[in-house]
């Protein structure tokens, strides 16, 4: 190994930090950010391009620790680069409101580019990063090129076993990602043991077989800058995407090293003690840094702010030259809606059509104005209808395209599409049917975490897909969706409720979810389909009800039905449709009191779905029909007989609810 001495303190300044802070918090993972720091090192000081003082600098390098358990790797190498993260806040880590939270937040610390929880979801983004690079390189670059960037990320052995980063790569491999460069934290240590209990696989072989530039750093303690400084050269001159293979020491350093110990708990004092010692470091007082240690970070760090003016004189150059490309950018970029939308319009004549053939009407309507937009689905695009025509793929060595061809890998998809959506100049859309929103959970949750603006759209929403049976057909998938904090969720009615669906989507500042029937639906009428309050009265407005039927997407022509029923036997009747939970619970309340009067207390919500969270909206005294079990294979109109959604029964129930209350 050919460290410098000085290489040495640079790299235990990150490790002195990460010990003390993790020490004090008394929680914490030392394992990762003792072991790979030098790793971490060299890529911070010698390859990545980024700027300290502006982390929202647009042609940066991103930098993805998948492994985000290890979180004050990252801390320490923002706060020694001279990010706004204080030596205060590396104290405060773990602790309630900090900058420093047990894994890296999106929004929360600048300079931490996604959040990454749970393992492979970091891999995943990093993917969707790098395609996002892609793309904005071939829409946007002309004589001048104004992106350029790489995207780096460290993962380590839990991230290569879940299935989200073997699907993730499988893509990258095949598109050709030549500016995505891994790091792998090749410890062989899992939290509750060595890996070689269930982890005995060729890593390498495995990535070469997906097509990635591989290469093995031999050293074995993952502390050879001079060698992982090469093999970032060789993976940045590749245009594969490339995997680097570092074999590294857990908890390097300290009396754990080697050992699960050193992975998910505090080192102790004595053994903070005996790690500084061996690592040459005063033990005394806890989060030094030598000042002449310190200024050379921040020096290392403040050199991205002439790179970033270099580039700040070519875009200035490029947005000269190519005027409306640049007003684009700074649309979309701006998060802004184009002024010249050519929405859709829907009438008696063309909306009686499933929701997902109205969905795939609005999309390819718009496409043109939301340059932006950019998606695809896994492997079902002609049953989600969500191809846009005519606007190319986005395929090996062209990344012009926006319809991007996920393959059925639904848990990468959604884990890519947050990787697109946090890089900025792109909204990403993706599709599948509803019932495999189970396969994107993970990623759903962390955009709603995230409050990233992406649209999810989800056909064949409900038991009446038919025939292809309870595997196929979502019972629970809509309650799931409707508890995820920060996710609006939409079920339209009809195809004049899914246009206003995806209105409010491309407005939004955060996910959406449009769930979408495959059967086909009949219009309701020319109205103002009030999707954005969540709920409106949709029949039988002009006077006060007696019983007020409350549904959502296909079963709202069905309660239209049954009110026919009721009001022929004299019986006042309402009909709400409730596109969003979300959107009516955050309406004003005397809006919500004019759509369901409080003295109203006959109630019954019509859903092909679990009832869970409907009492809510029916109070005490309401009824719920609903599918508290799961489907069954049989035509459509079969399963609505034999489950009760048919007119007759939910006006039966109203009648017997009246009686009651």
């Amino acid at each position: 190994m050919s460290n410098t001495p000085d290489d040495q303190q640079r790299i235990n300044a990150i490790r002195a930090l990460s010990i003390d802070a993790i020490q004090k918090a008394n929680s914490g993972h030392p394992g990762l950010p003792l072991g790979a720091a030098a790793m971490a090192y060299t890529l911070w000081t010698r390859h990545l391009k980024f700027n300290a003082g502006d982390s929202a600098w647009f042609d940066r390098d991103r930098f993805v620790l998948s492994a985000g358990h290890g979180s004050m790797l990252i801390y320490a190498l923002l706060h020694l680069s001279g990010y706004p993260l204080s030596m205060d806040d590396l104290k405060a880590f773990r602790q309630l409101g900090s900058k420093t939270p047990g894994h890296p937040e999106l929004h929360h610390t600048a300079g931490v580019e996604v959040t990454t929880g749970p393992l492979g979801q970091g891999v995943g983004n990093a993917v969707g990063l790098a395609l996002a690079e892609a793309h904005l390189a071939a829409t946007y670059n002309r004589a001048e090129t104004i992106v350029d960037h790489c995207t780096y990320c460290i993962a380590g052995d839990g991230d290569l076993m879940e299935g989200v980063s073997s699907e993730a790569s499988s893509l990258a491999g095949h598109l050709g990602l030549g500016k995505l460069i891994m790091l792998y934290d090749d410890n062989k240590i899992s939290l509750a043991a060595p890996t070689d209990i269930t982890f005995t696989e060729d890593v390498c072989k495995r990535y070469e077989a997906y097509g990635w530039h591989v290469q093995l750093v031999t050293a074995d303690d993952g502390n050879d800058v001079a060698a992982i400084d090469a093999a970032i050269n060789a993976a940045k001159a590749d245009p594969r995407p490339s995997l680097i293979a570092i074999r590294t020491i857990i908890g390097f350093g300290s009396p754990r090293a080697n050992t699960s110990g050193a992975h998910g708990e505090p080192l102790g004092a004595e053994n903070v003690t005996k790690t500084k010692a061996a690592l040459g470091w005063p033990v005394e007082p806890a989060f030094f840094v030598p000042d002449d240690v310190a200024a050379w970070w921040r020096a290392s760090g403040a050199r991205g702010a002439a790179t970033q003016d270099a580039w700040n004189a070519t875009f200035a150059t490029w947005s000269a030259n190519n005027p409306e490309l640049a007003k684009q950018l700074a649309r979309v970029r701006e998060e802004t809606l184009p002024s010249d939308v050519a929405w859709p319009t829907f009438t008696a004549e063309n909306g009686s059509v499933a929701t997902r053939e109205a969905g795939g009407t609005v999309l390819n309507a718009i496409a043109k104005s939301f340059p932006e937009l950019v998606g695809g689905s896994a492997d079902l695009d002609p049953s989600t209808k969500t191809y846009m025509k005519g606007f190319g793929d986005v395929k090996p060595g062209d990344f012009a395209g926006r319809n991007v061809h996920y393959g059925v890998r639904e848990h990468a998809m959604g884990a890519i599409a947050n990787g697109l959506a946090v890089h900025s100049g792109i909204v990403p859309f993706t599709a599948t049917f509803f019932n495999f929103y189970d396969y994107m959970k993970p990623a759903v949750r962390l955009a709603a975490l995230n409050k990233t603006r992406e649209v999810y759209v989800y056909t064949h929403d409900s038991v009446f897909l038919g025939e292809d049976g309870p595997t196929h057909q979502p019972i629970e998938q809509l309650a799931a969706l409707r508890a995820t904090p920060n996710l609006t969720t939409i079920r339209p009615a009809d195809a004049l409720e899914t246009l206003e669906a995806w209105k409010f989507a491309l407005a939004h500042k955060g996910p959406t979810a449009i769930v979408l029937s495959r059967q086909k639906v009949p219009f309701l009428g020319e109205r103002d389909a009030s999707v954005g309050h969540g709920a409106y009265v949709v029949h039988g407005g002009d006077t006060r009800p007696d019983v007020i039927l409350i549904a959502t997407g296909s079963e709202v022509s069905l309660a239209i039905d049954a009110a026919k029923l009721l009001e022929a036997k004299g019986t006042k009747t309402r009909v709400v449709s409730m596109p969003s939970f979300e959107l009516f619970a955050a309406a004003d309340a005397a809006y919500r009191e004019g759509v369901l009067p409080a003295a109203v207390r006959a109630r019954v919500s019509i859903e092909a779905a679990a009832t869970f969270g409907w009492h809510r909206w029916v109070g005490d005294l309401g009824m719920t029909i609903g599918i508290d079990h799961f489907g069954m294979s049989a035509p459509a109109s079969a399963i609505a007989k034999e489950i009760g959604f048919t007119p007759e029964h939910i006006a039966d129930v109203a009648t017997g609810l009246l009686a009651s209350v």
